[in-house]
Order: structure tokens, then sequence, then C-alpha cells
């Protein structure tokens, strides 16, 4: 059983073994003339602005867990869509085309809940802001703002 997979090993050796050799081949062999402009940090090919510490807005990362979630999405319907002629032809291709469908269904209002809430609006202006996406005030911040008290100087 071993035995089948020695091409397989034998390749990833020889690709390992290229990898280090021509790496170690540029090192000692390519000309090695450092200056401060080949020391600069760029990114493609631009100049660096700013820090790496820069916040970001939320939107990216909504947008991002969107992307991922529709993703995850096409992996699980791609494999079913694949077997789907075995399942009508085992008698369950109704139950399971129910469940296929009861899946995008329940993504897709997901994905209307977020437009309607703004989450894929970029625009400042008309992305809602957290008062009026109508999320309750933690009851510590409210009981705290009631008896507040000036602070003596």
């Amino acid at each position: 059983m071993i035995e089948d997979f020695y091409p397989l090993f034998l390749q990833m050796t020889e690709a390992a073994l290229m990898a280090v050799s021509l790496l170690l081949a540029a090192k000692y062999l390519g000309p090695h003339r450092p200056n401060t402009i080949k020391q600069r940090v760029y990114e493609s090919g631009m100049d660096a602005i700013g820090t790496a510490h820069e916040r970001h807005s939320v939107a990216f990362y909504l947008v991002a867990m969107i992307f991922i979630i529709f993703d995850v999405e096409v992996v699980f319907l791609y494999p079913w869509a694949v077997s789907y002629k075995e399942f009508v032809e085992a008698g369950v291709g109704l139950e399971v085309l129910g469940v296929a469908g009861l899946f995008i269904v329940i993504l897709a209002i997901g994905l209307l809940y977020d437009i309607k809430k703004g989450g894929l609006s970029f625009d400042e202006t008309k992305r809602p802001t957290l008062t009026e996406r109508s999320m309750p005030t933690p009851p510590l911040v409210q009981r705290s703002e009631q008896n507040v008290e000036p602070a003596v100087v």
C-alpha cells in the first residue's frame, strides 16, 4: 500500500530540494548591493503612506463575512448538484431539492436583511448609525446615565 505513494514522495522531495537549491543559489550567486532605496517599504510598487496600524471601516469586514457565507454556500451546493441525479434515481429527489431550496432561502433572507440594514453600502451618508439600527443599549450604560453627578474638581 505505501509503495503506491513512492512516486508522490519522490516528487515532493524533488520539489523541496529544487526550492531550497534555487533560494540558496540566488542568495550566494546573485548580486547583493543594498542601499536605502532598496531597503524602503513599498506596496505594489507604491511608497507606503502612513502606518500599518490604521483603522479600517467595519463595512469591509461585513462584506468579507458575507463573501465567506456565500462561498460556503457554493461549497455545500456544488456536491449536492453533482449528485442530484443519484438522489432522483433513489426516489428522494424532491426531498433533497426542498432541503437545498430551504438552505438557499435562509441565505437569501440573510442577504436581504443585510441589504436593508445598509451592510453593503460604503457611502457613509447612506449607512445607518448605531441608533438607527435599533440596537439596545446595555443596561449598565442606561443605569449610569440616569444617576450622573457632576465631578468636583
